[in-house]
């Protein structure tokens, strides 16, 4: 019998100003301006029997948290490690800060709900 496997997530969201150079909207693009981000990590594994957790959720708010904090009311252009303020750029920083968690993150997805705008980041397991 295959050993089962869960995924469980955590989202958190956070508020951000940020500039981007681009082609099309470029005019409002260039200027600071800011948006509400959500973001959700996932993790995938099997269940530990001396636990009974996959990952204990308190450790992945906790972690969340953390990153949360480097980002929330941040000028992305200035986070060290994050490079050009996109949603893709934002998924990998959340997934690297997240690289050392046991099982690592399989998932990280950010998006903008006023915008309909959604980065899906799918992770190769470990």
């Amino acid at each position: 019998m295959p050993i089962p496997q869960f995924t469980l997530s955590q989202r958190f969201f956070f508020d951000a100003a940020h500039t981007l150079r681009r082609e099309i909207e470029s005019d409002a693009s260039r200027r600071i301006h800011g948006h509400t981000y959500h973001a959700e990590v996932a993790v995938r594994g099997p269940l530990d029997p001396a636990t009974g957790m996959v990952i204990d959720l308190g450790l992945l708010r906790e972690r969340l948290r953390a990153v949360r904090v480097q980002l929330d009311h941040h000028l992305l252009d200035e986070v060290p490690g994050l490079g050009i303020p996109t949603l893709e750029n934002l998924c990998l920083f959340i997934s690297r800060a997240l690289s050392d968690l046991r099982p690592q993150p399989s998932r990280v997805r950010v998006w903008r709900d006023a915008l309909g705008d959604e980065c899906l980041l799918e992770l190769a397991a470990a």
